[in-house]
């Protein structure tokens, strides 16, 4: 009886090709599983094109609610974005991915996983470090690192070798940029965005939206209520997380919100240059943190963001299933009891514009924020304050006098 693979399949020319490659040099039945994060219609006409391509059986999972409730939103309650530009699309996708492909090798009784992420990006860590974590008996196997194996080197490689197995799909040689789409965004690297010097083609690029200067003229008001840091409604309306992503991913795209261009560190060592689209996640992030500025107080603030920064890091590292990991996001989700809240703001051209913030948990106090004195702020105190809260630079402001004279 032969053994059984599990192949994290997209129905793309890479893992359509590995396919008779598994076959042909391990004598693997390969079991194809495509995980659907809401990539939309790529996933048509799958199973045909698995069959064709000797899959004995493909698994096309849902894991839309899962990747948002249990992926997306810890990220967004940890305000977590990497380089402080990159909102970690692909990199929230990749744990969600890893844990149905060990689910699925446990149900088939698998022996290997294979995943077709190149040897040069963070993919290959992201789900190996995933299947390490829930799986360490299981063997992983990475074509694209087995150089002595694996000797295609071009999608004319890959076509070529489809076709002497058989199989003649409709997959063309002509170059596009690589891409990455789920519900939260959409990634694009390749072509003119290889140089950093050249400014991206958007109007070629775009997928989710238009460019900030080809949305409409006039701006749209929206309102969005959460409920202990998770979304819950827009525009009065009240839905699941994932179909706020998709109203806010509409409404985002619609007036050019979200496009970020980056060069960015990769786990791997080396700079990437990209460009993500990520309309609604940059909408929903940019809420959040407006009704946090209201409820949480000073000193949670400023650990939040630094645990924020450290959620980010462990994440595009692909180091979900740790105990850091769930200890950040414990001390993240202690802070959301009372983000709860309505907030308001005006999509224009590739901006956020805040519109009005209100909490019954809002710390925010009109009578000591305004300039008359209040009950709660006497000014005089002000000067004990200052001089405690100054006495360090004032002693060594003395002393470099003292030395100087």
């Amino acid at each position: 009886m032969k053994e059984k693979v599990i192949l994290a399949y997209s129905g793309g020319l890479d893992t359509t090709a590995i396919i008779p490659w598994l076959k042909e040099n391990f004598d693997y039945e390969v079991i194809c599983c495509c995980i659907d994060c809401g990539q939309g219609n790529e996933l048509d006409g799958l199973e045909e094109r698995a069959k064709l391509s000797g899959a004995s059986k493909l698994y096309i999972e849902d894991l839309v609610d899962d990747f948002c409730d249990n992926y997306i939103i810890p990220c967004v309650q940890a305000n977590a974005v990497y380089e402080n530009k990159y909102l970690l699309g692909t990199s929230m996708a990749r744990p969600a991915i890893a844990k149905r492909l060990v689910e699925i090798a446990r149900k088939e009784g698998a022996t290997a996983i294979c995943h077709g992420a190149t040897g040069k990006g963070n993919d290959q860590i992201r789900f190996e470090l995933g299947i390490k974590a829930l799986a360490p008996d299981l063997k992983i196997i990475a074509p694209w690192r087995m150089t002595d194996v694996w000797t295609m080197q071009s999608r004319e490689d890959e076509i070529e070798y489809c076709k002497q197995h058989g199989i003649d799909l409709p997959f063309s040689a002509d170059s596009s940029y690589s891409r990455d789409r789920n519900l939260w965004h959409i990634s694009h690297e390749g072509l003119e965005l290889e140089d950093p010097a050249n400014e991206p083609n958007f109007d070629h690029l775009l997928v989710l939206g238009v460019s900030p200067e080809k949305a409409p003229d006039k701006g749209e008001y929206v309102t969005m209520t959460f409920e202990k840091g998770i979304p819950v409604s827009v525009n009065g309306e009240k839905m699941k997380v994932s179909d706020i992503i998709v109203k806010l991913n509409e409404l985002g795209g619609k007036h050019g919100i979200g496009i970020v261009d980056i060069v960015e560190n990769r786990v791997v060592g080396m700079k990437s240059r990209g460009v993500y689209e990520t309309p609604g996640g940059t909408i929903l992030l940019e809420a959040h943190q407006q009704l946090e500025e209201l409820v949480l107080d000073r000193a949670a603030m400023e650990v939040k963001k630094d645990m924020g920064n450290k959620f980010a890091q462990i994440v595009y590292e692909g180091k979900w299933f740790t105990p850091l990991r769930e200890a950040v996001q414990a001390f993240v989700e202690s802070t959301q009891k009372y983000v709860t809240g309505e907030v308001k703001f005006k999509l224009y051209k590739g901006n956020i514009i805040k519109a009005g913030t209100t909490s019954p948990y809002s710390l925010y106090s009109e009578s000591l924020a305004s300039f008359t004195t209040g009950d709660l702020y006497d000014h005089h105190d002000a000067d004990g304050f200052i001089t405690l809260f100054g006495l360090p630079l004032k002693v060594r402001a003395m002393k470099m006098q003292e030395v100087n004279k």
